[in-house]
């Protein structure tokens, strides 16, 4: 039950669905509470939901009960990075690669932990101290006021109040050098909604009354005709250097180069494709997507061998790049695929399920792992074909044979098995194994064995014969006795058959008459209780007044001796020692 809640986590997981897989992942842990996988599981799922205190929890639950899995630590790092717990993440994943010093996960973990940690030291050193003006001056919210309000708008008009406004909204501790422009001061009160006293009345301010009008300033005329505002400042565009600028050209370039090798490839026009895939990793060697989209176009071509080598590629640049797991998982799903095709036997499947299985550790796709099962039925089926063999097949049913004789019943087992997987299409060998079956008291492997016998070759009386003496051993006269007849259909002269016939009909007839002893018919009844067909006739509401009015009425029990349908339930029960005859 928990494999189960487990897989349908991992499936979730798979398609995006992370609250659904943390629900299936909770039921597996509560079926298997010490089971460090899915505790594992469970945090990457909180941690995929930005959860990062229940990923931390689960994930030191994962270290606890298993010390010695670097994974666990990965799962730590990842909860502590999230939670900006630079010096905990930079722990986890240490202790991690002194458990597993290659693992290419904890390495990308523990660099980006460090990297994160040195970024928030320096922004705290570099950090300036905040002014308690600073929310007035941030945004295009600020030139908005300053351009509606008649004191400010006509400043805008200057130069120099512009510069020293965008230096104040770049770095708002700038503010206290230009507290001595007037100008400055007049904007931060109207930014603040306060008004502030001219030059020499005092450090006050008053707040004016939200409907009271706006004097104008004081020099400008009260009825000057209102200009119109000035266009607000664009922000000044940041600087690049030429070779960030040559790069992100080649990059624009690239992907242009990719969407026509897309295009190509949908049309089939796999050489367009190729040439145009192979001109963006020269233009960008920074995305392994054109790698993987390449192998997928040699992978068409049937160039299997193109195909392995561009995703083996693909793979080492993306661990050098530390790129998307899920495109290193497609770049060795496709070289598994590559090398499903050129698979000739048995043996060449182990680098492809190996190839696909490394691809579902890295990301866990529902295509990859059907491609996976495929593969290892593929194999198991090769082998089988690789292990056919007629003669030896024939060679090790003489064995069996010979072991037989000497009443070596289990020593015939193994070779008559031997002999059914050189040749599984071998009726004889499925009837000799019945027999020994038979013998040591197998019953229901020997029925299982004399009914593939029949399966295979219906005209086999043999294996009548075995599937009629099972039955017949198993107490279940009536089906060995169908069982017979239908040998004798296809042989009638079988004496085997005729014999084990006339036996089943004495062990009905005794039972029949009522000449079975307590013992017997106690026997006969507990094993026919348990037979479905004869629960069903007693459970009959009709078969039950049938049988009253055998005991009751004998008028009607001879009106129900007419029916043939009921005189057959009726002789099953016989039979089954439900019912008997006096």
């Amino acid at each position: 039950m928990a494999d189960e809640a487990k897989a349908k986590g991992n499936a979730a997981f798979s398609s995006g669905d992370f609250n659904t897989a943390i629900k299936h992942f909770t039921e597996a842990i509560n079926l298997a509470p010490t089971n460090h996988v899915l505790y594992s599981n469970r945090s990457a799922a909180c941690a995929s939901l930005h959860q990062y205190d229940a990923a931390l929890s689960d994930a030191k639950k994962t270290v606890d009960l298993k010390p010695d899995w670097s994974k666990g630590y990965s799962r730590l790092g990842a909860a502590h990075l999230g939670l900006h717990q630079y010096q905990d993440a930079v722990s986890a994943y240490k202790k991690g690669l002194e458990i597993d010093p290659s693992n290419e996960a904890l390495k990308s973990g523990l660099a980006d932990a460090q990297s994160a940690a040195t970024a928030s030291a320096s922004r705290a050193r570099a950090a300036p101290p905040p002014s308690p003006f600073g929310d007035a001056f941030q945004g295009p919210e600020m030139w908005a006021k300053l351009t509606a309000d008649p004191t400010t708008r006509v400043y805008l008009q200057q130069p120099d109040f512009v510069k020293a406004m965008q230096e104040i909204q770049r770095n708002p501790s700038k503010l206290n050098e230009h507290l001595k422009d007037q100008r400055v001061m007049q904007a931060l009160g109207a930014l603040l909604n306060v008004k502030f006293k001219a030059h020499g009345a005092g450090d006050d301010m008053e707040i004016p009354e939200a409907d009271s009008p706006r004097p104008p300033p004081p020099s400008q005329p009260a009825k000057e005709e209102v200009k119109k505002p000035e266009p607000e400042p664009e922000p000044e565009p940041m600087e690049i250097t030429e070779e960030e600028k040559e790069k992100k050209e080649k990059k624009e370039k690239a992907l242009k180069e990719k969407e026509t090798g897309n295009a190509a490839y949908k049309k089939k026009d796999f050489e367009t494709a190729i040439q145009h895939y192979t001109k963006a990793m020269e233009l960008d060697d920074e995305d392994i997507s054109y790698l993987t989209n390449r192998a997928a176009v040699y992978l068409e071509m049937g160039k299997y061998e193109d195909c392995i080598k561009d995703c083996d590629k693909a793979v080492e640049r993306g661990r050098e790049l530390r790129s998307d797991f899920k495109m290193v998982a497609r770049a060795l799903t496709r070289k598994g695929t590559a090398l499903v095709k050129m698979a000739k036997c048995s043996k060449d499947y182990e680098s492809a399920i190996e190839t696909f299985q490394k691809a579902l550790t890295e990301h866990r796709n529902p295509e990859t792992l059907k491609k996976l099962n495929d593969a290892e039925k593929a194999k198991k089926d090769l082998e089988q074909q690789e292990y056919f063999d007629p003669k030896i097949a024939d060679e090790e049913r003489e064995k069996g044979n010979e072991c037989f004789k000497q009443q070596k019943y289990p020593e015939a087992v193994k070779h008559y098995t031997e002999s059914l997987r050189r040749n599984p299409k071998d009726p004889k060998a499925y009837s000799n194994r019945a027999a020994c079956y038979t013998k040591l008291g197998a019953l229901p492997e020997g029925l299982k064995d004399a009914e593939k016998c029949i399966e295979l070759d219906p005209t086999f009386s043999k294996g009548y014969t075995r599937k009629g003496a099972v039955q017949f051993f198993m107490k279940e006269y009536e089906k060995a006795l169908d069982t017979y007849q239908e040998g004798l259909k296809h042989d009638p002269n079988n004496q085997e058959l005729l014999d084990g016939a006339r036996k089943c009909v004495q062990q009905i007839n005794k039972a029949s008459r009522g000449d079975l002893s307590p013992e017997e018919l106690k026997e006969r009844q507990a094993k026919a209780m348990q037979d479905p067909e004869i629960q069903n006739i007693l459970s009959d509401p009709v078969m039950r007044q049938v049988l009253i009015d055998f005991q009751e009425n004998p008028k009607a029990a001879q009106e129900h001796m007419k029916n043939p349908m009921v005189m057959n339930k009726i002789q099953k029960l016989v039979t089954a020692g439900i019912v008997q005859i006096r």
